[in-house]
């Protein structure tokens, strides 16, 4: 998996697989999944990060593994 934040952008896309997408779908407003030829989400895109987390500083992100 990997997880890109485009600070310009306000924008936190993660990447599950390296499949293709071939069609994309917003979800909620601002909220968009990306599906690869199986109709599996694959992306997905979380627009206006800042107005959603506030105080979020998404250049150091911690993951918890369960």
């Amino acid at each position: 998996m990997k997880v890109h934040f485009d600070e310009k952008a306000d924008a936190v896309y993660l990447r599950l697989d390296e499949s293709s997408i071939v069609d994309s779908e917003e979800v909620r407003p601002g909220i968009v999944l990306d599906f690869n030829e199986r109709d599996e989400v694959v992306g997905i895109e979380i627009l206006r990060v800042k107005q959603r987390v506030p105080l979020a500083d998404l250049r150091q992100m911690q993951f918890e593994v369960a």
